[in-house]
């Protein structure tokens, strides 16, 4: 019935829109009982004075409470003072976004107007993408945003914030279909008091912050310290009420919007899954290795619809989502969309890798067609030469018979004949069983689906190569040895040498990125932008804070990456001595071909010289594909 009359929708709106209201004034309560309790000294010292005047409160010991109260009085009020000045003047967080300005995507603010009017509430002030699968509302009105140049010029309205990848997966009806219920919400947040209790607690959260700023002397640190303190208690007493403002505010946008489009929302919805789910095996399995070798992918907003095609393709569940890609598109509404996505692919990269804000030549774009051997072919002889490295400081030397000596070339053979040299014994007892479980667990990037990745530090040489071979290497071989089973020492020991060596890469790549950044921040601060100066239309904002911010690493185990390595090490003697090249999988990133198909029997029988140190399998694969192992391979 509500949905045929629409009384439901008003009812749920006007529910939504009170219980907002309602919940903004008891946050502000928490602010007038804050107030309050600061100003009680001084109205405490008014009475006494006024006793005094009138004759009432006479006497040494009433004159002696008066000064008291007028000395506490003062201190309480400055201090007061200090926390509404650092709570005023604190700069809110900022989502980091590329702005979008009118001219370079009028159609898309036309689309977001017209939705406005069509639900009876304000326009957004201005639209940005974020390299994210989610869209909101966020208030930039603050002057710190304003000096930053991340906010507009116009009526104090929040900035529509749209993920990136929402523009190229989903068609125009999808995307107004999904924005509804998002614009919707600047009704409610038009409200004097939903708005002036939002800015309280952004206040409140930007000052519990402020001890954390750098360059502070200990004096207004101490002080910055004593206002984060009071911050907190007002963000516990006003957190429940805050929730719930939130909360009302998205059931008044929800309810409203379902006058707009609600049968399309529902379709878009599944789309808003799928490429949240295509956005993150993009970045995790494709990006991440590209990143790493300093490069980063310029489209990854189109690698999105190609990721999702290749889901629909191999999914039956997702069978007739890629039918859709015949519609319109939704990034047609913008004018240069190859430029847009350019720049949400490098804030992509700053966010989620913590790489430098502007390309440079250790940190230079890539197109997917030049992926396979800027990025799949490098990583693998880096790889591949980290390996051997690695095995001449361990002192390991080629066992082949009559090969030339380690200066001759790196050979496939030697890391086979190292890692198998002290097989497992015989005997009756069941191979771990957990273990075999984790090298055929589904969810593990590591399967037999194609070559594995490698997920610690990027291809660089270390800082420091003069300490000892053995430096660090008895703690991390430990660790190595109580973790894991002791089914192949020779390959425990390799692990153990090669974490610490990619440790040491790290530290390096660390070091380099913190200077870069502080050299960005000193010139940021001493070029200050010209009075008559325009916002660029693809303007970045943000980020705050430590990059990168969502870091994509997930812990691996010294296994992990001796069999990446492994696998990297077969791969570049495929490319070299056999009919085999470096490709690209949309869904599980560098891949071998070999033939023109995809090696994805490849990752077990890595696993079995690893794990067991048996080479059999691997060996058998090697002559089944034509690959000579006794061949040196060519490095980086």
């Amino acid at each position: 019935m509500y949905g045929v009359s629409g009384t439901g929708a008003v009812v749920g709106e006007e529910w939504g829109a009170r219980a907002a209201r309602s919940r903004a004034l008891a946050v502000l309560r928490v602010r007038g009982r804050a107030l309050g309790l600061a100003v009680l000294p001084a109205a405490v010292a008014v009475v006494l004075y006024a006793g005094g005047a009138t004759g009432h409160f006479t006497g040494a010991g009433w004159d002696t409470a008066r000064w008291v109260v007028t000395v506490l009085a003062i201190l309480v009020l400055l201090a007061a003072t200090a926390v509404a000045l650092v709570v005023a003047r604190a700069r809110p967080a900022a989502t980091p976004t590329v702005e979008l300005s009118e001219t370079a995507a009028p159609d898309l603010y036309r689309l977001v107007r017209d939705l406005a009017d069509r639900l009876d509430v304000p326009a957004p002030s201005a639209i940005a993408l974020t390299p994210d699968c989610d869209s909101w509302l966020e208030d930039r009105t603050h002057r710190a945003h304003r000096s930053l140049r991340t906010a507009p010029d116009g009526d104090g309205a929040p900035v529509l914030v749209i993920g990136s990848p929402f523009l190229w997966w989903m068609r125009v009806a999808e995307l107004r279909a999904v924005l509804a219920p998002v614009v919707a919400g600047t009704g409610p947040a038009a409200h004097p008091d939903i708005a002036a209790a939002r800015r309280f607690v952004r206040g409140l959260d930007a000052a519990v912050a402020v001890p954390e700023t750098p360059g502070l002397d200990p004096f207004r640190r101490l002080g910055a310290h004593g206002v984060g303190q009071v911050a907190r208690v007002l963000l516990r007493a006003c957190r429940g009420h805050a929730g719930e403002m939130e909360r009302g505010v998205a059931a008044a946008g929800s309810e409203r919007a379902q006058t707009v489009d609600y049968g399309v929302r529902i379709v878009a919805q599944e789309q808003v899954g799928l490429a949240y789910a295509g956005w993150d095996r993009l970045l995790t399995r494709v990006a991440l290795p590209a990143w790493r070798m300093g490069r980063w992918p310029a489209k990854l907003d189109a690698g999105v619809v190609s990721a999702l095609t290749e889901l629909s393709r191999r999914d039956r569940l997702a069978d007739g989502f890629s039918s859709r890609l015949g519609e319109r598109p939704a990034c047609d509404l913008l004018e240069e969309p190859g430029a847009v996505d350019e720049a949400t692919s490098l804030l992509a990269a700053r966010l989620f890798h913590g790489g430098p804000a502007e390309a440079g030549p250790d940190w230079s774009p890539v197109e997917w067609s030049q992926y396979p051997e800027e990025v799949v072919d490098r990583k693998w002889r880096t790889d591949a030469a980290r390996l051997h490295e690695v095995l001449d400081r361990l002192g390991v030397a080629d066992s082949t018979a009559g090969s030339p000596s380690a200066s001759g070339g790196p050979t496939l053979t030697r890391v086979m004949a190292h890692l198998s040299t002290t097989p497992p014994a015989p005997s009756t007892d069941t191979p771990d069983p957990e273990g075999r479980r984790a090298s055929q667990d589904p969810q593990d990037p590591h399967d037999s689906e194609g070559p594995v990745e490698e997920t610690y530090g990027e291809a660089a040489a270390p800082a420091d190569l003069s300490d000892s071979p053995g430096d660090g290497l008895d703690d991390r071989l430990d660790d190595v040895l109580d973790d894991e089973p002791h089914a192949n020492p020779a390959a425990d020991a390799l692990a153990a040498a090669l974490s610490a060596f990619l440790a040491r890469e790290e530290a390096a790549r660390e070091a380099r990125a913190a200077a870069g950044a502080a050299e960005a921040a000193k010139t940021a601060r001493t070029a200050a932008p010209a009075p008559g100066a325009t916002t660029p239309h693809a303007a970045v904002s943000g980020p705050d804070g430590p990059l990168p911010l969502f870091p994509l690493q997930p812990p691996r185990t010294g296994r992990d990456l001796l069999a990446d390595h492994v696998t990297a090490m077969v791969c570049c003697a495929a490319v070299d001595t056999a009919e085999a090249a470096p490709g690209l999988d949309w869904l599980d990133g560098p891949a071998l071909l070999v033939g023109g198909a995809r090696a994805v029997d490849l990752g077990p029988r890595v696993l079995a010289l690893v794990e067991d140190g048996d080479p059999e399998p691997l060996r058998a694969w090697l002559a089944r594909t034509g690959v000579r192992p006794e061949k040196p391979v060519r490095l980086v």
